[in-house]
């Protein structure tokens, strides 16, 4: 079995959503960079990342702290990322 940490992103930070709903939202410290590294020295071989601000507007909106994420752990390990890609100019 692979478990695939993730990080979901609202307004640049770490958060989770309750239920699913963007105004019910926890905000974790730890900065995206931060979390990522911490996924990494946990051992995770891969990770997934869902700008959830992108999601919820159909284009990208976290791409700062998505790029940050990349530079700082994607030559170790594959980041997966979803919300707000739809079609493949996005990409």
């Amino acid at each position: 079995m692979l478990i695939i940490p993730a990080i979901d992103l609202k307004d640049g930070q770490c958060v989770r959503l309750k239920q699913g709903l963007m105004d019910q939202v926890t905000v974790f410290p730890n900065s995206p960079r931060d979390q990522a590294r911490h996924w990494l020295s946990q051992g995770a071989r891969r990770l997934h990342v869902v700008d959830l601000d992108g999601a919820f507007a159909g284009k990208p909106k976290n791409e700062r702290a998505i790029k940050e994420i990349v530079q700082e752990v994607g030559d170790d390990i594959p980041v997966q990322l979803g919300g707000g890609i739809r079609d493949l100019d996005t990409i």
